[in-house]
Order: C-alpha cells, then structure tokens, then sequence
C-alpha cells in the first residue's frame, strides 16, 4: 500500500512516533468530521458519476477506449505516474478523424495513495500538471511537513487529530476548496480515486455510484479529503469518515440488486457484492471509515474491473449506457511497488521491525498484484470477446509498466531503493520522471497499440472521398 509502515523511516522516526501516538490514542478520542451531505430529493447540479461521464458523446470515441491506473507508493509511485503522463501527452495520434495529444483520449484514470495525488491534479487543473506539480509536490518535503504536525503534542490532545491536518496541508497546497462538483465541470477523465472502508473491508471508489450506497451526495465533498482518505496509512493516520445517512428513496441501486443475484457463484464478485451490501444496515454501520487504498488494491485496477463485471460483463455495461463498442480497448498500468528491502536473508540475525514489517506489507501486496494483474488480462480477452462482430472486431492492449521493465541493472538497483517516502531528493524525482517515460515509449504492447491506432487513421484516410 502507498505506504507501508516504512513511510516515515527516513527520518528514523518510525519507533517513536508509534510510540507516540499509542500514547495519544489511550490519552483521548479522536472523532472524525463528517464532511459528507445527505442526498437530496431535488438534486441539481452536474453528477460525478460513472454513468454520467460514459454517456457523455465529448467523452467517448468509437475508435478507443482507453484507462489508466496509478498505483500507490508514496511521492515514488506520484513521480512514476507524472513521467508516463508528461509521454502521453508529447505522443501524437490521430483518432476518429482527429489528430490529438494521447493524453487527450484517456477516458479514465483509476488510483490509490500516492498515485491519487497525480491523478486528482490532473483532474482539478489539466495541463497546469505539467507547469507546478513537480514544484508544489514531487520536490516538496510534504513527509516534513506532515510530521511536524504529526509529532506535536497539541494534536495528540485535540478531539480533531491527524488526519485533519493532513487533510488542511492538502487544501493549502494542492486541491484548495474545490470539491467533486468542480471537478465534474472540468474537461478531463474521470478520476476514481479509491480507498479502502475499515469496516465493511472493501475497496470504495469516490463516485456518486458509490456514495448512493451512503444516500450521501458526493458533489460537495472536498477533493483534498477524498485523497487524504486514499492515502491515510492506518494506525500513523485516523481513518476519513462519511456518514451513511438513512431515508435514500431510491434504496439499493438496481445494478448492485441485479449483481447479488447473478454474481452469488462467483467468489470475488460474491465477496464485492457483500462489500457495498453492508451500506444498507444504517445502524452497524452508521459510518465509513477510509483509509489507504492500496490495503484492497495497490494498483488501482480493480475499480476498472468491478465496474465492467458487476454490471454483468463489457456488452451488457455498454448496451445498458446506449453506447457502442470502441474498436480498441487500452489499459496502462504504472505500478511503483519496489523489490522486498534486502539484507534479511544475508545473516541468521533476527530482522529488525523495520525490515519486518515491510517484508511482510510487500508478500502481502506483491502476491496480491499478481492475482490482480492476471485478472485484467482475462477480464480484457472477454470483453474483446463478448463486444468483436465478425464485421467490427475489438482489440485489447493490457501495457504493463514495473521496475522490473528497466533494463538497465544499475538504474533497477537505484530505482528499487527508493522509499516508500513523501518526501524524495531531486535525483530521485528526475530519474523516476524519466524512468515512467520511458518504460511507456519502449513497451511493446504501448507499440502496438500505437501501431494500431496508425493503421486505422491510414485505412480512412486512403477511404475518405
């Protein structure tokens, strides 16, 4: 996840500041502020919502479809994601008669942790990513800053703890006020930033799909929030809470009604299904609790996937939004997770906790990823499958990007050394800059997927009148 507990050993803080606040939380109660409003029977205003997004024709071509997912990782998965967003963006295409940017045609980004800070500044600002984002965050010492407020002792003691803190650095220095009503009148992806609920244990996406399941309406809540939740790595931050308000008309919403029948087989379907279930009892569950994302999918994939699957697979998704299939269906997905911290195999002494305890976060999220990776691979081949005609056929391009893409072993060696940090020296930064663009121009699948695209743009160019 975005961060182990390995995101303040830099500083060589991380015993005393558990210490610390296992001493703050027997001191006093910390109750989270609710920043989420009731669903109203009269709602206007634009929606930030799946549906809504795919629907719009501004939004959608029939020529591609294409997601992005950023995983978590600290300032090193948020620095990896900017490279591979800065080489969208300088390569040139020509879609549905259109020469345009490739950054232009992204249809959605999905992320966790670390990679929700890219994701969220690119949604909120556009191209002003690539004017201040290095300077306001990347090269920023945001872990200093945190832990200053962190490790005062006037925090431990106030009924509004941590997190609100991070939360307010959030707002001075990157999302200001604005909130997902703003963002839904921004000409850019759709942004799913993602966290994971305490409570039910499942993977919760900022969407007003999602915030349907609370009767809560997600247009006024604050974009800095929504981040902090994504990132708030449990114990060193409290969780984001949202209210789970009763009275919704609307009840459960149908697609998840339909799931619970049609998906009872299938065991992870099964499992999400129960997940966004549990929002209906308003009573054991009054509240969500949100912390890191990356605890229920460090690469931000599975929110692409959950939403094709529980509506019942890609053809129903799309015939259910009256839209029809692209011919080509593209994944990017930037994972920053580094190598297990060497040293603990090279002598029979005992591991410190430090080396312990990220060990164990990375089996955890290295085997988990793998099961994730394997399953967008599937899930690609049967919506290509499920959407081809004989007449229109569907490709899919699945465009893996790891450390362990880099050829170079020197470079692997530096890159996999980098922390799990907020707060990243200037070479760190420039070589995972450059490193996130160049895996994307030399990888094969990003190849094809480029080569496709031409062929297609000659095809009606040499049939155009």
């Amino acid at each position: 996840m975005a961060a182990s507990l390995a995101v303040f050993s830099r500083h060589g803080l991380l015993l005393p500041l558990l210490a610390g606040m296992v001493l703050a939380l027997g001191a006093c109660t910390t109750y989270g502020v609710v920043a989420n409003q009731p669903l109203s029977p009269g709602r206007q205003g634009p929606v930030y919502s799946l549906g809504e997004f795919a629907r719009d024709p501004q939004r959608h071509s029939g020529e591609l479809t294409l997601a992005v997912a950023f995983s978590g990782g600290g300032t090193r998965a948020a620095a990896l994601s900017y490279g591979v967003m800065q080489e969208l963006r300088d390569t040139r295409v020509r879609i549905d008669g259109r020469e345009q940017r490739l950054l232009d045609a992204i249809n959605v980004i999905s992320s966790v942790s670390g990679g929700s800070f890219t994701s969220a500044y690119y949604g909120l600002y556009g191209d002003r990513l690539f004017a201040d984002y290095e300077q306001r965050f990347l090269r920023s010492d945001v872990e200093g800053a945190l832990l200053r407020g962190l490790l005062n002792p006037v925090r431990w003691f106030s009924s509004q703890g941590r997190t609100e803190m991070a939360v307010s650095y959030y707002q001075q220095t990157l999302f200001g006020n604005a909130t997902f009503g703003d963002l839904a009148q921004r000409p850019a992806p759709l942004i799913l930033i993602n966290s994971s609920d305490l409570g039910s244990g499942g993977r919760f996406s900022f969407v007003q799909e999602y915030f349907d399941l609370l009767c809560s309406d997600l247009s006024s809540f604050p974009l800095a929030r929504a981040v902090t939740a994504s990132s708030a790595v449990p114990v060193l931050f409290e969780p984001v809470v949202a209210e789970n308000y009763t009275g919704c008309a609307a009840g459960m919403p149908p697609w998840l009604v339909a799931a619970q029948r049609r998906d009872a087989d299938n065991g992870y379907l099964s499992m999400v299904v129960q997940d966004d279930l549990a929002y209906r009892n308003k009573v054991t569950h009054r509240y969500a609790q949100f912390v890191d994302g990356g605890i229920t999918d460090n690469l931000g994939l599975r929110a692409l996937l959950d939403a094709v699957e529980l509506a019942g697979g890609a053809e129903k998704y799309l015939r259910t939004l009256g839209i029809a299939a692209p011919r080509r269906i593209a994944i990017i997905s930037v994972n920053a997770a580094a190598d297990t911290p060497a040293g603990i195999g090279e002598s029979n002494r005992a591991p410190s906790f430090e080396q312990t305890m990220n060990a164990v976060t990375n089996v955890q999220l290295d085997r988990y990823n793998v099961s994730t990776l394997q399953q967008t691979q599937q899930g690609l081949e049967r919506w290509t499958r499920e959407l081809s005609t004989p007449e229109r056929p569907v490709t899919s391009y699945f465009v893996r990007l790891s450390f362990e893409d880099v050829p170079n072993l020197p470079l692997r060696r530096f890159l996999n050394r980098i922390p799990t940090s907020f707060a990243l020296d200037k070479e760190q930064v420039e070589r995972l800059i450059a490193t996130g663009r160049e895996l994307l121009r030399s990888n094969p699948e990003y190849q094809r997927l480029l080569a496709g695209l031409r062929a297609q743009a000659t095809e009606a160019r040499g049939t155009a009148p």
